[in-house]
């Protein structure tokens, strides 16, 4: 008796176990979308080459998925699931472990250098003061202070670990849930099946929610954190150089996934099917055919061109399903916008409204995800409790999804205005102007200061405006030390601040303006509606394409995996990549590496970024109602002509039934 409560028992160790692995993968996938800023900042990278890094998951999870589902059924389930989670957890070590091969970070600041020099700056000699406060150093000027930074760029290509890593992670996720998923389907009762799918379901959801508050702790800490006196740090994580502690949430999501993978070791290759009451272990349906085949063919091997045979019909009959082809196209359209606004959406919270990551990540963490999980949940609550059917699914989806496009064309709305930065935003008398040209940084008050136009070390004044660096500034001297330091006589504040006030600035750049705390606060109100009027209807817009869309039972199964494949393939790998490049054409001032080259954005034109950034978003979802109001329109008329028909049978059924009837009848009274 003992043996077999044993045996019953290991489905449900095999569904805990699954439910770790997914929350454990759920939790590293989002993470990484936590850090892309930092992972940006960290390895000096623009937006667009960050999107392709994010997304070398979607190139390895589709390198190997057709692979894995296919032959994955005729192996060990369990040890291959096993497998993958130690492969996902080898992908986030190297991705975490490649800061440890780069070396401390070093942030180009004018307080390092005069801290390590030990140099008292006279007010007269403007052209040394400049070169004892700047690497990149005028050589005429003071050549034995300038020093050669291309032996220092030996972790320029070091983002190449992190993209290998996120792929090895793609990799590893690939037999998770396809294999887990039917493992559970297979020895579960059919009752039960869709009961723990449910669970896992829920379970999953949690990952990303973990995810994102890991992401927000990460970033508050320093990334050389026990490694550097943080007292010597002279930028706060609201500072565009700011480089969170991104490496330490991949070391934490490996261990995760490390222990994630140890129960599948030892789960059997198939268990007793519930309700049964032999002990036997039961081969899934999947191996039986299998078997069958392999005894009968055990001298041939399947040809790819008899596997074609039967794919290439299917797939063209379902292709060739107008509302299945409408629905694809449309939620290949959805996913796009929907990676877009994930990958960038901390970052988009940081540009326009001046908050840090860290506090980006945590809102989004306690505030959007959980009104996603609840909107999912109430979906499908709706559709059992109303018994909807096909149609009235994707007229609910269609409505929940519009109602949420309508709150986010209100996001334009919210809005923080550019920050004054002189030469940038505004001209160096205050007036608005905004410039993408370099000249415009140099003004008659700073020209004769030999500043070099690729430093960002900014300093704020008591005006508000924002100087891209002490020298652009034209300050002469400085008091206090590390954050708290002060400079004085700086000759261009005076032309944007009435005569006999304070010339001094202060490290660091200006905040916004009081009333973009309101701006941020409706935006983020009206943000969480807008994630839980969309989720409302995920559960039923799934449920159309399982249901139907006018397709065969037998095409169900390769339904729902092109349109996995298809989406994430048109977009997982270029949303994030198109999104980046577009963000990155906002940028006003881009740093410059050590031996010449772009570098990560440093300020953006926030404008600019909010009317790109929503505006693609919309555009791409704006797109997708239309084929979605196709589908409606086509499975109204198929279900009309489909009622029209069986009204028509009944007439016909009751006539010749009446026919038949009267039949009977004369006949009787003949006899």
């Amino acid at each position: 008796l003992s043996i077999e409560i044993k045996k019953k028992n290991k489905l449900k160790m095999f569904i805990i176990a699954l439910s770790f692995a997914y929350f454990s993968k759920a939790l590293t996938g989002t993470y990484m979308k936590s850090s892309i800023t930092q992972i940006e900042r960290r390895f000096d990278l623009s937006s667009t080459r960050v999107g392709l890094i994010d997304g070398s998951f979607e190139m390895g999870n589709l390198l190997f998925l057709a692979v894995v589902s296919h032959f994955g059924a005729q192996l060990h389930r369990p040890r291959l699931i096993a497998a993958g989670c130690l492969l996902m957890a080898v992908g986030a070590l190297l991705t975490g472990l490649t800061h440890f091969f780069m070396g401390f970070y070093k942030y180009d600041t004018v307080i390092q250098v005069l801290q390590n020099s030990n140099v008292s700056i006279p007010a007269s000699t403007s052209k040394l003061y400049i070169c004892f406060w700047y690497p990149h150093c005028i050589p005429v000027c003071c050549s034995w202070l300038c020093l050669s930074g291309c032996e220092r760029e030996s972790s320029s290509y070091m983002w190449i670990y992190v993209f290998l890593g996120n792929a090895l992670r793609g990799i590893g996720e690939t037999p998770v849930t396809p294999l887990g998923i039917s493992y559970v389907d297979d020895f579960a009762k059919a009752e039960n099946s869709p009961f723990y799918i449910a669970c896992l379901q829920t379970i999953t959801l949690l990952g990303p929610m973990f995810g994102f508050l890991l992401g927000s702790y990460c970033a508050k800490l320093y990334v050389d954190i026990g490694y550097v006196d943080i007292e010597s740090i002279t930028i706060t994580p609201k500072d565009s150089r700011w480089v969170g502690a991104w490496w330490l949430g991949f070391l934490v999501s490996s261990s995760l996934l490390l222990v994630s993978s140890i129960p599948f070791w030892f789960l059997p290759r198939s268990l007793p099917k519930q309700g049964h009451e032999t002990d036997k272990p039961t081969d899934p349906p999947s191996l039986i055919l299998v078997g069958a085949e392999s005894a009968q063919n055990s001298n041939q091997t399947i040809k790819l061109t008899e596997i074609a045979k039967g794919f290439l019909p299917s797939l063209k009959r379902l292709l060739g399903t107008p509302a299945y082809f409408l629905l694809l196209c449309a939620s290949i359209l959805k996913f796009n916008s929907f990676i877009g606004l994930l990958t960038f959406k901390a970052k988009y919270m940081e540009q326009q409204f001046g908050q840090s990551a860290s506090r980006a990540n945590f809102l989004i963490g306690v505030l959007n995800l959980p009104a996603v999980a609840v909107g999912i949940f109430l979906g499908g609550l709706l559709m059992r409790r109303y018994k909807l059917s096909v149609v009235s699914g994707a007229q609910l989806s269609f409505a929940t999804s519009f109602m949420g496009y309508l709150l986010l064309l209100l996001q334009f709305g919210t809005k923080c205005d550019n920050r004054p930065v002189a030469g940038l935003t505004v001209s160096y008398n205050g007036t608005q102007s905004v410039s993408y040209n370099v000249e415009m940084l140099f003004s008659d008050c700073n020209r004769d200061c030999s500043c070099s136009p690729d430093e960002w070390d900014p300093v704020c004044s008591d005006s508000g405006i924002t100087y891209v660096s002490p020298c652009m500034a034209g300050c002469l001297n400085s008091s206090g030390r590390g954050k708290n330091t002060v400079f004085h006589n700086c000759s261009c504040v005076s032309t944007s601040y009435p005569p006999g006030s304070s010339m001094s600035v202060r490290l660091g750049q200006c905040p916004h303006a009081k009333d973009c705390s309101r701006s941020f606060t409706s935006y983020m109100a009206v943000s969480v509606l807008s994630s839980f009027i969309n989720s409302l209807g995920a559960t039923p817009g799934y449920m159309v394409i399982i249901r139907s869309v006018c397709i065969t039972p037998d095409l169900k199964s390769l339904a729902l995996g092109i349109q996995t494949l298809v989406t994430r393939t048109l977009g997982g790998i270029p949303a994030p990549v198109y999104f980046g490049a577009l963000i990155d054409s906002t940028c006003l001032k881009w740093s410059i590496k050590k031996c010449g080259g772009r570098g990560a954005c440093r300020i953006y034109d926030s404008n600019m970024y909010r009317i790109v950034f929503l505006g693609l978003i919309t555009c791409l979802s704006g797109t997708s109602y239309f084929f979605m109001i196709a589908v409606i329109v086509l499975l109204k008329r198929q279900f009309w002509k489909a009622d029209r028909e069986t009204e028509l049978q009944q007439p016909r059924a009751a006539k010749e039934s009446g026919i038949m009837w009267c039949t009977v009848s004369l006949s009787k009274n003949k006899h």
